[in-house]
């Protein structure tokens, strides 16, 4: 039977995906969410390298005003439909307690309903998303944090210097936690640097893999 889906059961996923797979000396990147971490805490043989960009961290968790929201949203009856309707009006997408804290610079309306189509449409996904969200650990990133002090390997932090979500200092400090992190900052972009600024993001991962 599978298990209704919960932070530490998508870490077991991705463990397991690796295992399956057999996959070894693998480069893990993570973009918004902080759940490779724990991965990376936990199972560092499996990593080559960590790459973590704008992403949830220490106490930021849920990540800021839109996190909460999301967080209330699954603890009132009723609130994960609403919520999803609210999201998908178009006027109202480049709120900031929205999609609009995300990117600097507006997403194609295609490109935002396609993320939203899933949980608009299917009410199994709903009911997954309010479980996962209201099974959120508070401590757990400050564990994953300790873990990655142990992790000596090739570790980069890319992080948005506009970023509304994810605190800029977030970036430095969990550089420093990693005894090979190095920090890289991007500019004009918010947290999903992938939309905001998807060619010096790509260009910073391929030189960051060919120097290690």
């Amino acid at each position: 039977m599978t298990r209704p889906p919960t932070p530490d059961v998508v870490i077991d996923l991705i463990v397991e995906f690796l295992d399956r797979l057999d996959l070894r000396d693998v480069t893990l990147v993570e973009s918004d969410c902080g759940r490779a971490q724990t991965v990376a805490a936990r199972h560092p043989e499996r990593l080559a390298r960590l790459v973590q960009i704008s992403c949830e961290a220490l106490d930021n968790y849920p990540p800021g005003l839109p996190g909460k929201m999301i967080g209330l949203a699954c603890e009132v009856p009723g609130g994960v439909p609403l919520l999803v309707r609210t999201l998908g009006m178009k006027p109202l997408r480049r709120l900031p307690v929205g999609i609009g804290s995300l990117t600097e610079h507006p997403v194609p309306d295609e490109i935002v309903d396609g993320w939203l189509r899933p949980l608009r449409t299917d009410p199994a996904i709903r009911r997954d998303f309010r479980h996962y969200n209201t099974r959120i650990r508070r401590s757990e990133l400050f564990e994953a944090a300790e873990g990655l002090r142990e992790l000596d390997k090739p570790a980069l932090v890319v992080w948005a210097t506009e970023d509304l979500m994810m605190p800029r200092a977030h970036g430095g400090r969990l550089a420093e936690l990693l005894p090979q992190g190095r920090l890289v900052e991007i500019e004009d972009a918010w947290t999903l640097i992938a939309e905001d600024q998807p060619e010096r993001l790509a260009s910073v991962l391929r030189e960051f893999i060919a120097q290690t």
